[in-house]
């Protein structure tokens, strides 16, 4: 029987998780992006050179290539993104963020710095108390 000290610590963090992503929502909504479009934009930022393959990007968004092309096509309707040969392979496609698309990704990464922050000490309490619990368990 598990103690009850692990499900309070489950449940913190589902909180936290839940406060995070509804203000994530909000936000997003409210810059006219959706959930995945951020996610993307995360994906190319963080990859290098802020380049990534078409396949590469399917693969971290766990989406099928298809799904990947459609969410680019919808970046791109949106300028937030723009697809360009590879210097090194011209069959190859990258996929980039436009000017507009590196400063809409800024806004919003500062916003969720901010409320991941912000959820913090409630994260750090319940993941030490499932820590402690395991450890006895």
């Amino acid at each position: 029987m598990l103690d009850p000290g692990i499900f309070e610590g489950l449940a913190g963090i589902r909180l936290a998780m839940r406060r995070f992503l509804s203000f994530s929502e909000a936000v997003l909504s409210e810059a006219g992006v959706t959930t995945q479009q951020y996610q993307a934009m995360l994906v190319i930022k963080v990859a290098p050179q802020s380049r990534v393959k078409v396949r590469e990007l399917a693969e971290e968004m766990l989406m099928q290539h298809n799904g990947a092309v459609q969410l680019i096509d919808r970046l791109e309707a949106a300028g937030l993104a723009l697809r360009e040969p590879s210097v090194y392979d011209k069959r190859t496609v990258l996929v980039g963020l436009t000017p507009n698309g590196e400063k809409v990704l800024e806004a919003l990464a500062r916003r969720h710095l901010g409320a991941m922050l912000e959820n913090e000490p409630l994260l750090v309490e319940s993941l030490s108390r499932l820590r402690k619990l395991a450890k006895m368990g």
